[in-house]
């Protein structure tokens, strides 16, 4: 099965953080009483190019500190997530061994939840395989490739790998892929199915994304169970709805930025029965678009 990070309970995390930090003063969350699964909220981030160096800074950005406040964030709410997506580009450029162990590093204040990542093109799928202790001879959905089916009581999620080459920009999802994607909708036709991969549509403000992106649409617009496609890679947060119906959610960058003064956070993603509230979690909370709230209806 393609690797995730299986959450942690709260007991085995705390015997974890004694035994790597003993003699250590300890955060007062860690000796709290277990807190409550909301199976309807699901914390959405992408883009955190993290390097090896937790040092490094991009656009006047510390990357690792961006995703470590956002975890934190998440860490310190009332209730936890029902699971966490990491939406590809988990490492800085190249996708190397030593970037997701530092990626995962800095994940650990969420692991009492499962968090769940794709891969982007500034990763790479042996080097994350390898660093996450997987087996590379595993049984996958699709072979060679970071594909998941989880299913919910309320909606089915559908991760996809649209890893082509490393650093080169554009991606592609491939015949199999789509084939198991196809196959794996009709299946579960019974609920609610949002399709999350790294890579925008087409060609999106400049910034080239699926090379397949035609034959993708064929597969999701006729089947109605699809009501929403997310996305990062653009580094700009948008919802825009397709001619058929289908959310187009464009995530905002977790740590990198493209341009000053754009958004930057993880956004708080909520089940209901008919649709899905999105929250827009800034990193800088003076930025306008911080609280952003928007609510969704799926398509019948």
């Amino acid at each position: 099965m393609p690797i995730y990070l299986p959450p942690i309970s709260r007991r085995g995390f705390f015997r974890r953080t004694m035994l790597a930090a003993a003699g250590l003063a300890l955060g007062p969350n860690l000796c709290a009483a277990e807190k409550r699964s909301d199976d309807h909220f699901w914390a959405l981030f992408s883009d955190p190019h993290i390097a090896a160096d937790r040092a490094l800074i991009h656009n006047n950005v510390n990357m690792a500190d961006h995703l470590a406040q956002v975890a934190q964030e998440v860490a310190a709410l009332p209730v936890r997530p029902a699971g966490i997506f990491v939406n590809g580009d988990c490492a800085y450029s190249s996708g190397e061994k030593e970037d997701y162990a530092t990626l995962t590093g800095l994940l650990k204040p969420l692991r009492e939840s499962p968090i769940h990542l794709t891969l982007g093109n500034h990763d790479n799928r042996e080097h994350f395989w390898n660093a996450l202790d997987s087996d590379p001879t595993a049984k996958r959905p699709v072979a060679d490739k970071q594909t998941l089916l989880i299913t919910t009581p309320q909606v089915n999620w559908f991760m996809l790998d649209s890893l082509d080459k490393t650093l080169s920009t554009p991606g592609e999802l491939g015949k199999p892929q789509l084939d198991w994607l196809a196959k794996s909708l009709d299946a579960n036709a019974d609920k609610p199915a949002l399709i999350m991969l790294h890579h925008n549509p087409g060609l999106t403000d400049g910034v080239p994304g699926l090379k397949d992106t035609a034959a993708f649409l064929e597969v999701m617009r006729p089947r109605r169970q699809v009501k929403a496609y997310f996305f990062g890679h653009t580094h700009a947060w948008s919802i825009t709805p397709d001619e058929s119906g289908i959310h187009f959610i464009n995530l905002p960058p977790t740590s990198y930025l493209f341009k000053e003064g754009k958004s930057s956070g993880w956004v708080r993603a909520t089940i209901a029965d008919d649709g899905m509230k999105l929250e827009l979690r800034c990193l800088d909370t003076t930025h306008k678009q911080h609280g952003e709230v928007n609510d969704l209806k799926w398509r019948v």
